[in-house]
């Protein structure tokens, strides 16, 4: 079976060690990308449907809308033959104490029963929050692996952390 890499990353304005900052690359994405380098799998990028703002704190108070509301925005691109994948490597920046709602649109969108998840997450301070919780509800007939949290601003001198995770 075969591997696959999923990730939600957010471009532009981002908070970062106490700054908001434009950055050119998502900091998940970058971690996904580095996850890539170590293993043989296929990487794809939840987009959806409608972007989210560039600006940091209108991009924050949309999502917390999304949160509070249990909205699912639409995703535009769609994952061909998933049931081949076995092991999905999940990425995602932790928004408002868990996954960004677009995650949960992707995870109720796809079949997980058997499946092994290893969830990544970017984020400056707040670790997983209660995502792997969430998880466990969303997809609970998957298997939920150790999880990765990286400090966003530590995404680019992140790949002896990646390279022990993805190694075990």
């Amino acid at each position: 079976m075969k591997s696959l890499i999923v990730y939600f990353s957010h471009c532009h304005e981002n908070y970062v060690n106490g700054d908001i900052v434009d950055l050119e690359k998502g900091n998940t994405q970058v971690v996904a990308e580095k996850i890539s380098q170590y293993i043989d799998a296929d990487l794809f990028e939840i987009k959806p449907l409608h972007d989210y703002p560039v600006q940091y704190h209108q991009c924050t108070q949309v999502a917390k809308e999304e949160i509070e509301n249990q909205k699912r925005p639409k995703i535009k691109n769609i994952i061909p033959h998933f049931e081949q994948y076995q092991n999905i490597y999940l990425g995602f920046p932790n928004w408002w104490g868990t996954m960004p709602m677009c995650v949960w649109t992707f995870l109720e969108s796809y079949q997980f029963d058997g499946k092994d998840v290893y969830p990544f997450i970017t984020h400056e301070g707040s670790g997983f929050g209660r995502s792997l919780q969430d998880l466990k509800t969303i997809i609970p007939h998957a298997y939920i692996h150790e999880g990765l949290a990286i400090f966003g601003h530590q995404v680019y001198e992140s790949e002896d952390k990646i390279k022990s995770w993805v190694g075990e």
